[in-house]
């Protein structure tokens, strides 16, 4: 699971459709892909930390460690 990630897109009150939005997946998809089922794209990561003005290391846990710090 991206915790980092799903923490601060409730925080902002960014819904996973709006996510799946910026990124042209389906919400399902992008779902799948926040609670670690699936794996971002470089691009979709890019595009995510652009939208929050953080830098990806700051939003994406490695996949050796996606349950939080």
């Amino acid at each position: 699971m991206q915790e980092k990630l799903l923490i601060l897109r409730k925080n902002k009150n960014i819904t996973i459709k709006k996510m799946s939005e910026i990124l042209k997946i389906a919400p399902k998809t992008y779902s799948e892909k926040e609670r670690g089922l699936a794996e971002f794209t470089q691009d979709e990561m890019f595009e995510i930390s652009r939208k929050f003005n953080l830098n990806i290391d700051q939003i994406f846990l490695p996949r050796s460690h996606q349950k939080g710090d």
